[in-house]
Parts: C-alpha cells; sequence; structure tokens
C-alpha cells in the first residue's frame, strides 16, 4: 500500500471531503444503492485513500452509506417505507424538541429563530431556496435552531447527526413537490410565537401539526412518482 493510502487529512480538509461526498449522495449523482469502488473513487475525488476511508467510515456513522458483507460499501437504498418511519420519528422528536425550546431558549436566540424563519420566507420569495431546510448549519436552519434551542444533547443528537442528513437525501427526491410556502411561514410563526411565549405544549402541538402535514405531502407525492433507476 502506498504512503498516499496512509495519510490522514486535516480536520477542515476532512470536513470539506465528506461535505462534497454527502452532496453527492443527497443529490442522486451517487445513486441509492450504488457500490463505491475505493481506488476509482480516491482518483477521481483527488484523495488518498486513508482520508477517503475516513470519510467513508463517517458518512457511514450519518446512515448515507452502508457497508454489506462480502461486497463493500454502498449508497443506502431504503424503501418508502423506511421514510415513513422516520417522518413519524421526526415528528415525535422536534415535538419535544418545540416544548423544551419553549422552556430553555434564551431572548437572543428565539431573536434568531424569528430572523431565521424571516430569511426562509425571503428567500421563496426569491425562489433561492433551492437545497431545503436542512441545508444550512444551526446558525441559518429554522429546525435545528430549534434543536439546539432544546438544550438537550441527545435530542440534539438524535436530530442533526441522525435524522437530519437521511432526510436530506429524501427531500431532494420529492423537491417539486415542498408544502404551500405560505402555509408552511404561517407555522413557523405560530411555533415562534407559543415559544416566545414559553408555551411547551403549543409549541409541541404546533411543531407536530408542521410535521405531520409535511410528511402527509411528501408520502402522497412519493407514492405517485415513478420509480427510480437501478444503480
Amino acid at each position: 500500500m502506498t504512503a498516499k493510502a496512509h495519510e490522514r487529512m486535516a480536520p477542515d480538509a476532512l470536513s470539506d471531503l465528506v461535505n462534497r461526498m454527502e452532496r453527492m449522495i443527497v443529490s442522486g449523482e451517487w445513486a441509492a444503492g450504488a457500490k463505491l469502488r475505493e481506488v476509482a473513487l480516491s482518483e477521481s475525488l483527488g484523495v488518498g485513500r486513508g482520508a477517503l476511508r475516513e470519510a467513508i467510515r463517517i458518512l457511514e456513522g450519518k446512515r448515507l452509506l452502508e457497508r454489506v458483507p462480502n461486497a463493500g460499501v454502498r449508497v443506502i437504498a431504503p424503501t418508502l417505507d423506511d421514510f415513513e418511519q422516520l417522518l413519524v420519528t421526526r415528528e415525535a422528536l422536534e415535538g419535544m424538541a418545540a416544548r423544551l425550546a419553549a422552556e430553555n431558549m434564551t431572548l437572543a436566540q428565539v431573536e434568531q429563530l424569528s430572523r431565521a424563519a424571516h430569511a426562509l420566507e425571503a428567500a421563496d420569495h426569491s425562489q433561492a431556496h433551492a437545497w431545503g431546510v436542512f441545508e444550512a448549519g444551526p446558525d441559518g436552519d429554522f429546525h435545528r435552531q430549534i434543536a439546539v434551542g432544546s438544550r438537550n444533547q441527545r435530542l440534539v443528537q438524535l436530530l442533526c447527526d441522525d435524522l437530519y442528513p437521511l432526510l436530506r437525501f429524501f427531500r431532494l427526491r420529492a423537491a417539486q413537490v415542498r408544502p404551500d410556502a405560505s402555509v408552511t411561514h404561517t407555522e413557523h410563526r405560530r411555533i415562534i410565537a407559543a415559544i416566545q411565549h414559553r408555551d411547551g405544549d403549543a409549541a409541541e402541538q404546533a411543531m407536530r401539526a408542521h410535521v405531520r402535514r409535511s410528511r402527509l405531502t411528501l408520502l402522497a407525492h412519493l407514492r405517485l412518482a415513478p420509480p427510480q433507476p437501478g444503480p
């Protein structure tokens, strides 16, 4: 094995590599179920095989890649039932996060959340909102800010590290059927108002209703969509 295969990337460079590979997965550039061939991938990405293996391990942790016995590593190929279960789980977890955010968010965090909601509205008006709500980091994403504002680190990990990357995998496959934007923004404002009033019950109910409506809309579309071609 060459010295290049053993090279370790600096943390920032590794993060950039993981982000590049994640975009290839969620955009569909790497098809669901596609097998990753290490040598060819190392050459096409211009990185050493050691660094590539580190990135693959991180994406396995995010459940975007999976290691199959005697078959190597491949892009996940979840079913529609898998997606439905994921969305049902999301409703429960985000409802809990909204309740805890109403109890624990600081005034500055609530103001930042309101700015994020306004930014989403402005992006929709300008049609610049191409990648969906889970693309940005915690400072610019409505749902992530609420998760972080819950101050429950296990909940943050479940949502931000485990669930949101998987949601992005499906969201770009249903990008043309976003729920009605005006209704979405009204729901966001209702969630913010409940958090501002420190009303945990109302915040949880508003978030659950918001996520449930999104789930029903997305699933209805995906059930009617033609099947995706195989890898």
